[in-house]
């Protein structure tokens, strides 16, 4: 399941003991929209071993500005409340399957 973030809830959503994958995106951004069932399909695969949430950018301009997300899809991984990749546009499965496998 990917959770809905937004500014209120972005710290205790990724506040967690396991890797949290976040993706900022925005709803008129094309890429975003390729790359949304790519997040649904790996969160379904991947279960419990990690986390994944979406955040709307132009709804939730504060932790955009946080993280300084100049361009979208950008994706981040929260590991014990710190940021420990970062990853801008889109990738296909395999590639964003072993760029988050890295930090389990």
């Amino acid at each position: 399941m990917v959770r809905q973030i937004t500014d209120a809830t972005f710290n205790e959503e990724t506040n967690s003991n396991v890797p949290v994958v976040v993706d900022f995106w925005a709803p008129w951004c094309g890429p975003c929209k390729m790359l949304g069932p790519v997040i649904e399909e790996l969160a379904s695969e991947m279960g419990d071993k990690v986390k994944f949430a979406k955040i709307n950018v132009d709804e939730n301009p504060v932790t955009a500005n946080t993280f300084r997300v100049a361009s979208i899809p950008t994706l981040i991984i929260v590991k014990d409340g710190k940021v420990v990749d970062q990853s801008l546009g889109f990738k296909p499965k395999p590639a964003l399957a072993a760029w988050i496998q890295k930090h389990l």
